[in-house]
């Protein structure tokens, strides 16, 4: 609680969660099972740098936000969780650590198969009852596993770049 009362910390914090909103209106829809998104970004560089708790409540302003500003269907709380569940697991994992190529193969793995595999598909699931639950999963584990290799090599190169210009150490 002592970091909320930090103006740069929650200037931080505003800051990555208006980039997330704007990065969700930004998605490529392949089906009504798969989309391709990029709003994790901001909720990673959040986990790394402000912890799990705030990159949390993040991503539930992300998730909620994206939807007022641009609204795409009925407004689902299950996202959301999805969205707070991104926001925990990129804090537990990288936050006040180095960033390895390891521990972000580690990272997306899960952020991966927590969020995407398992959440996503019992959320679209519910919503749309067509395929049942190990169906969908099973449709659309292909697209999980290219995107975890494309979102990997992004997390792992943009991190590093922070590394390199030491922008930790100013937060």
């Amino acid at each position: 609680m002592k970091k909320l009362s930090n103006t740069k910390t929650l200037t931080l914090a505003a800051m990555l969660t208006a980039i997330g909103i704007v990065l969700g209106y930004f998605k490529f829809p392949i089906n009504q099972f798969i989309e391709i998104r990029f709003a994790f970004v901001p909720l990673c560089l959040a986990g790394l740098l402000l912890g799990p708790g705030i990159a949390g409540v993040m991503g539930i302003l992300v998730d909620v936000g994206g939807f007022l500003m641009y609204p795409t269907g009925p407004f689902f709380p299950g996202f959301t969780f999805s969205s707070m569940m991104t926001g925990v697991i990129f804090g537990l994992f990288l936050y006040k650590k180095r960033v390895t190529l390891q521990r972000m193969i580690v990272t997306m793995v899960t952020y991966t198969m927590v969020v995407g595999v398992l959440l996503n598909s019992i959320w679209l699931n519910m919503l749309y009852l067509k395929l049942g639950y190990f169906n969908t999963i099973l449709y659309r584990l292909p697209k999980e596993a290219i995107m975890l290799v494309v979102n990997t090599a992004i997390i792992y190169t943009l991190l590093k770049a922070f590394e390199s210009v030491k922008l930790y150490e100013k937060i």
